[in-house]
């Protein structure tokens, strides 16, 4: 197997990440049939992505090569642009602009004669507007980080060979609003909120406690007091418990 390569600059040590749940590999990889799938891993963990690596790489058991790494924008669309593999795991949440603009910017990639790059996100969020905006942005399916090795890798294959995947519950988000002739509504408290608030917010409106939101989303306990400080002065308000209810009124939780 290649060693993985990754453009210039590290991702930030701070806030690690751990692997994804899986079986081990020899369980995760029998029978894949000689299939081969040469993927990219895109997130700005890196221990996220040594897990990643670490748990669905195997090439021998899984048929799955990785041929690449990026922590941001700039480095997903070198490294993808450089080695078009056929599937790219792309986090939502990406310095640089996020999974959309790496989307954006590979979109050429997509459509070109050549083997088309396809794109699985892979995130911790499960939030309804992270799945539809992937998805709008030409991402072919959405699984979360709970998601164990072995089907991470059929996920992969599945994409590779032109099929939508999702995890539980996620689908009916992008048949809803897929379904729908109208245009979400414009919330512009809601707008005022960065991606990670908004991750933050939900996990407090559904009753996480400080260390638990620190955990889900391997960030320090003192980073979740900044953004639960940040989201009550955007949105004018005094405590969790107003927070909740304003989360809940939004159909955010």
């Amino acid at each position: 197997m290649s060693d993985p390569t990754e453009a210039n600059g590290t991702a930030g040590a701070a806030e690690a990440a751990g692997p994804v749940e899986a079986a081990g590999p020899a369980e995760s990889g029998g029978g894949t049939g000689g299939r081969r799938v040469r993927v990219v891993l895109v997130d700005d963990h890196r221990m996220f992505r040594t897990g990643v690596q670490a748990e669905i790489g195997q090439t021998e058991q899984t048929g799955v090569e990785v041929v690449g790494e990026a922590a941001d924008v700039d480095q997903a669309v070198t490294v993808i642009t450089a080695t078009r593999p056929e599937v790219v795991l792309l986090d939502v949440h990406l310095p640089g602009g996020g999974g959309v603009e790496v989307l954006r910017r590979c979109a050429p990639l997509m459509t070109g004669p050549e083997q088309p790059v396809r794109f699985l996100a892979l995130s911790v969020s499960d939030a309804a507007e992270d799945v539809i905006g992937v998805i709008r942005g030409g991402a072919r399916g959405y699984v979360t980080k709970t998601i164990t090795g072995t089907d991470l890798v059929d996920s992969v294959f599945r994409v590779q060979e032109g099929d939508a995947v999702f995890s539980p519950r996620l689908a009916g988000f992008v048949l809803d609003a897929f379904a729908s002739t109208d245009a979400p509504p414009v919330d512009e408290d809601l707008d005022r909120l960065t991606q990670r608030e908004r991750e933050v917010l939900r996990l407090i409106a559904r009753g996480y406690a400080y260390k638990e939101i620190a955990k889900q989303l391997f960030i320090s306990v003192k980073t979740v007091e900044s953004h639960v400080s940040a989201v009550l002065r955007k949105l004018q308000l005094s405590n969790r418990h107003e927070l909740t209810r304003w989360a809940t009124a939004r159909r955010l939780v």
